[in-house]
């Protein structure tokens, strides 16, 4: 996969890039990351990338034409056809009004070969770059940043990780919290997911919260690892992950239970 984060602070991403997946994913060559400055590509001394808006109003807004110069030279496909899906390519605006991000998109994201990064600054971009640019808007969170390079961050580490061969082990990739959404895998009676290769004693999570996770020692402090997990019954051990799962999710995020796939032992355990 290749990947363009077009941004006004390049050196932001000297951090993020270089550790953990991310970095792994780009030595192994799975990913290409390029990043790109947008003040060469404006045309006057002062390398102005930002003015006031048409009709008033407080704070700076980005302007087209540092973006569309940025990206022209990229030798993307057109707008139409990335949005036609005829080639494997997005032009992604991060913005606060944009599509909420989620681990299905994530997923989506990972498929295609090249995705390209705009980071937003100041009070906005010049609405023609979501208009005629872009083929889609996403925001990481109901919340405002000062720009759009810490999302761009978290876009790139959760859709990296996805790319077949940067995790070493990939079954954990469809264990975690919201996977579900992402592969639209069944549940059978006790939340077991039905695209698994084999019986093992863990559970996907199908939409809900991970389930808790315990390591050695079994004894720390007087805390204690729940018995379930140490007696070998992998039926059990899914059950109890299972309902720790829909207990979690119920506490900490319910409106997951809207859209999660539950099975009818799934229902009596929220009862």
């Amino acid at each position: 996969m290749k990947a363009d984060i077009v941004t006004i602070f390049p050196d932001f991403f000297r951090g993020p890039l270089e550790y953990g997946i991310t970095r792994r994913a780009q030595e192994m060559g799975l990913a290409k990351i390029e990043v790109h400055d947008l003040r060469r590509f404006t045309h006057d001394r002062h390398r102005t990338v930002d003015d006031r808006p048409f009709g008033g109003g407080e704070g700076m807004v980005l302007k087209p034409e540092p973006i569309f110069d940025c990206l022209q030279p990229l030798g993307l496909a057109s707008r139409e056809r990335r949005l036609d899906g005829a080639v494997g390519e997005s032009v992604i605006l991060l913005s606060a009004q944009g599509e909420r991000f989620t681990q299905k998109l994530a997923a989506e994201l990972a498929k295609l070969e090249r995705i390209v990064l705009i980071c937003g600054r100041y009070e906005g971009v010049d609405e023609r770059v979501a208009d005629f640019l872009a083929d889609r808007e996403l925001s990481i969170g109901d919340y405002v940043l000062s720009g759009g390079e810490l999302g761009a961050a978290v876009i790139l580490e959760a859709v990296t990780r996805l790319l077949p061969g940067a995790v070493g082990n990939e079954a954990s990739t469809r264990q975690e919290s919201f996977t579900a959404q992402a592969t639209g895998g069944e549940v059978r009676e006790g939340g077991e997911d039905t695209e698994k290769d084999g019986p093992d004693s863990t559970c996907g999570s199908n939409g809900l919260l991970d389930y808790p996770h315990y390591t050695r020692p079994a004894e720390f402090r007087g805390m204690s690892v729940p018995e379930v997990l140490i007696n070998g019954n992998h039926q059990q051990i899914r059950r109890w992950r299972r309902e720790q799962a829909l207990k979690k999710t119920l506490r900490n995020r319910p409106d997951l239970l809207e859209s999660a796939t539950l099975s009818d032992e799934d229902k009596k355990l929220l009862i």
